[in-house]
């Protein structure tokens, strides 16, 4: 294992008289006394475990370092593991080390040698490795790994469906039945991971299970058993309310569960496949962005000054059309949530239309689509104009009907803040007039085209510089020369970061602000290569430009710009 450097130039010195000081601070405050040590000291948590090491003759890991060796689950499970925030590994000899974040609890240590029943040896992590280090294993093993076996299931019977099912690592492991114990140690799994959709995929022998995770499908596991694979499909039917007996058209439901002392949405979608059913998860946790974001804001989205600029610019007009465009997953509503909490004065009636409302907007009427119920985008817009709105946000424009309205709303006094999918700004146009909208009202009503991707940051933890080859810039075209003067790094993963390289996602922008130059070559229906001219005169810039300003600083790297920005 590797040590980390322990000498601090502040040359800090742990002394009997500091740990009387702290441990009494730690009693009277409730806290630990490595957290009194950090505030008396002032020290950063590996440099203070460095020092307090340095004392007790010991080494000092990291995520990378315990991930060499096996972890030794048979004599200290993972539940217990993460319950005491301590690790039990194998070594190659056959030896037994013991990972603990502070060496000042003896209790611990005489814990791990009563489940380790025989000698072990200890290592000091900072709290955030060894949770690190947990949460991969977590991952990696997953709850689902015992369900290999079990074949055979139990009647589950229907929930109503009213409150929400309390989701945690013990509520899954005392789970009954396998198929329950399988949808919920996935469900459990997923929010860990900060998945944003569960993909099920019945295969001729059992189940697949894929997460996406910062918009990439990643393979978790798979499950034998054909039996198994269709009462997992089945609870999620029961879950989401649907029909449990027909299986040859497709479904939509949903249904609630509680997590992390939080209720989060999910929407179910069931579709027939040639090996049975498969079932795709959208989770649509509420209080995520938030937490991801802090305030939700622009600039905590990621965006450029440039574009920030641009962005407001385009939101803070008193009327007229602003599209967000995107594939799905891209942070089109994110951002329009962001943009409708920046201009929300509490002097303009803002009104929402979604399907669904993903996050609430206090001060904000926000209105769910309701298709079973006749409530569609259309018929939804035509009721808002008639409640006295200045702004309205449409969630998605899908047929011609929703776009005519959105236009004459814009047209007549109204700002309106809407998505479309569509693959660059210059896509749009297309999309709507194959929707059969009038040319000239829909550059009339639109200020601006706002296109988006969301691209996976390097994780900062094991990000490494590295030399792209000439086949690596030949793949997304760029010459050795023109990368001159940038600084590529690549992560090679880690606990951290889950072995992918990658953490954290940033929001790239392309922007077309219409001025009348632009509006005439539409209505006369231009080539794309003439308007994309123009439009870069007037200061649009694609969105393979601003992801290569990310990897000339080395937040990110040309693999990630390929899969995102290509052929955008």
């Amino acid at each position: 294992m590797s040590t980390i450097a322990s000498t601090p130039a502040s040359a800090l010195v742990i002394d009997a008289a500091l740990l009387h000081r702290a441990r009494q601070a730690a009693h009277d405050a409730n806290r630990s006394l490595m957290d009194e040590l950090e505030a008396i000291t002032g020290a950063e948590p590996r440099q203070l475990l460095g020092v307090i090491a340095q004392s007790f003759g010991m080494v000092v890991v990291e995520t990378a370092d315990m991930l060499i060796q096996a972890p030794a689950f048979d004599l200290l499970p993972l539940s217990k593991a993460m319950q005491r925030h301590c690790v039990l590994l194998r070594t190659a000899q056959g030896g037994l080390q013991g990972i603990i974040a502070s060496p000042f609890d003896p209790d611990l240590q005489t814990w791990l040698d009563t489940q380790a029943k025989a000698s072990v040896q200890y290592f000091l992590a900072i709290q955030s490795d060894i949770h690190a280090y947990l949460s991969k294993q977590e991952e990696t093993a997953r709850a689902t790994d015992n369900l290999a076996s079990e074949t055979s299931t139990a009647n589950d019977g229907r929930r109503d469906g009213k409150t929400a099912a309390v989701l945690s690592f013990a509520s899954v492991s005392e789970a009954a039945s396998p198929a329950v114990k399988l949808v919920n140690s996935t469900l459990y799994d997923a929010l860990k991971a900060g998945a944003s959709d569960i993909h099920l995929e019945s295969t001729s022998d059992g189940l697949v299970v894929k997460y996406r995770v910062d918009g990439v499908l990643d393979h978790v596991t798979s499950v034998n058993g054909i039996g198994l694979a269709e009462h997992a499909i089945s609870r999620l039917k029961v879950l989401a309310e649907l029909d449990i007996a027909e299986r040859r058209v497709p479904q939509d439901g949903s249904f609630r569960v509680e997590a992390a002392g939080r209720e989060i949405d999910l929407r179910v979608s069931i579709m027939p496949s040639i090996h049975g059913e498969d079932a795709v998860i959208r989770i649509l946790d509420k209080r995520a962005m938030i937490e991801a974001y802090g305030a939700l804001t622009l600039e905590a989205l990621g965006f450029d000054a440039e574009s920030l600029i641009s962005l407001r610019q385009l939101v803070e007009e008193a009327y007229g059309m602003l599209l967000v465009t995107g594939p799905t997953g891209s942070g089109k509503t994110t951002t329009l949530y962001a943009a409708l909490t920046e201009i929300h004065n509490g002097r303009d009636k803002i009104i929402t239309i979604e399907d669904p409302v993903e996050y609430q907007l206090p001060g904000i009427l926000q209105i769910p689509v309701n298709e079973k119920k006749g409530l569609t985008f259309a018929k939804g817009l035509r009721s808002i104009l008639r409640h006295d709105p200045d702004k309205i946000m449409v969630g998605e424009i899908r047929d011609r009907e929703t776009a005519e309205i959105a236009v004459q709303s814009a047209l007549t006094g109204h700002l309106v803040l809407t998505t479309v999918h569509a693959n660059n700004v210059f896509d749009v146009f297309g999309r709507f007039t194959h929707m059969g909208i009038d040319p000239y009202a829909f550059v009339s009503a639109l200020n601006g085209i706002w296109a988006q991707r969301l691209v996976r940051l390097n994780c900062p933890h094991c990000a490494l510089t590295y030399v792209p080859n000439d086949s690596e810039l030949a793949k997304v075209n760029l010459t050795r020369e023109e990368v001159e003067g940038y600084h590529f790094k690549q992560g090679k993963g880690c606990g951290d970061c889950r072995g992918t390289g990658y953490k954290g996602r940033k929001a790239i922008a392309e922007i077309l602000t219409l001025n009348d130059e632009i509006r005439e070559m539409i209505i006369d229906k231009r080539p794309i290569r003439q308007i994309k001219d123009a439009a870069r005169q007037n200061g649009t810039r694609s969105l393979r430009e601003s992801a290569l300003e990310l990897v000339k600083r080395g937040d990110t790297t040309l693999a990630e710009i390929k899969r995102v920005t290509l052929h955008a």
